[in-house]
């Protein structure tokens, strides 16, 4: 399971897209000048399992030096986890540098909430010339994996501010998930996206259309109007959304940024930074 962080990052490299370009800036440890963004609010106790990448980076520079980015290795390695948990495959373009510095304000400042609704996701996405089918369709990679209680106690007991539950939640998954995360409980207990958490495919728009989205900015894409037609076709026709997909993956992983870059020989850091400990050292 632990290869299924891939994925993750791929999506969530996939909105910090949007920050630098698909750079490699989320593999970035902090440093005395930098705070990277494997700690912003987003990522913290969420994305893990940086040390699979970090072995494949090893290997690579063993085989083939300065050649292969830390960038292209997350992307094409999102893509494996995809198809080998039953998703589409699909021919990856190579050829990113990795980002020199990485900003956890920014990816504070530009990551969704788990709050966030249709329009605001919808919004976000159009600034990088990425459609409201994008959106739905690169939604769907929850269908693999969890998310913590955290992300979804307003929704359970204070929806809007009211007190109450969201009433999109379907009554009987409503229960099960307050008894997963009660109030007062362990807000990083997990729970399963959709009801098939370990295959690539779209349940997860069939449970988003039953009112059994788990968290919020997955539930508003079939309450909203100009969502709600996407989230139906998926979860009617699984081909059309691995299509849509495919589609918006390649679309996300051209986002550059125009930023100088570098191949990194470990992920972890950028080149020079490399140097200068050898040199304290």
């Amino acid at each position: 399971m632990a290869a299924l962080f891939l994925l993750f990052s791929c999506f969530s490299v996939s909105l910090v897209l949007f920050l630098q370009g698909c750079d490699g800036s989320l593999l970035l440890d902090d440093t005395p000048n930098m705070l990277g963004e494997k700690l912003s609010l987003s990522n913290i106790d969420s994305l893990r399992s940086f040390e699979v990448v970090d072995e494949i980076k090893e290997a690579l520079e063993k085989a083939c030096p300065g050649t292969v980015s830390c960038a292209d290795i997350v992307i094409m390695a999102a893509r494996d986890a995809v198809a080998l948990t039953g998703g589409p495959d699909w021919v990856v373009r190579l050829g990113r540098k990795d980002s020199l510095t990485a900003s956890q304000e920014d990816s504070d400042n530009i990551m969704p909430s788990p709050r966030a609704n249709a329009s605001f996701l919808i919004d976000l996405f159009s600034q990088f010339n990425l459609s409201v089918k994008d959106l739905v369709a690169l939604s769907g990679s929850h269908s693999i994996g969890e998310a913590r209680c955290f992300s979804i106690m307003f929704r359970l007991y204070n929806q809007s501010g009211s007190g109450k539950p969201d009433p999109a939640l379907e009554p009987c998954y409503r229960e099960k998930l307050d008894r997963l995360c009660p109030i007062g409980g362990d807000e990083n207990v997990t729970g399963d996206l959709d009801a098939t958490p370990r295959v690539f495919d779209n349940r997860y728009f069939k449970d988003l259309v039953a009112g059994k989205g788990f968290l919020n900015s997955d539930q508003t894409l079939y309450t909203f109007p100009q969502t709600r037609e996407y989230v139906k076709v998926f979860s009617e026709d699984q081909d059309e959304f691995f299509n849509a997909f495919v589609e918006g993956m390649l679309k996300m992983g051209d986002l550059h940024s125009g930023r100088p870059g570098e191949i990194r020989t470990n992920c972890r850091v950028v080149n020079s930074r490399q140097v200068d400990v050898l040199l304290e050292s």
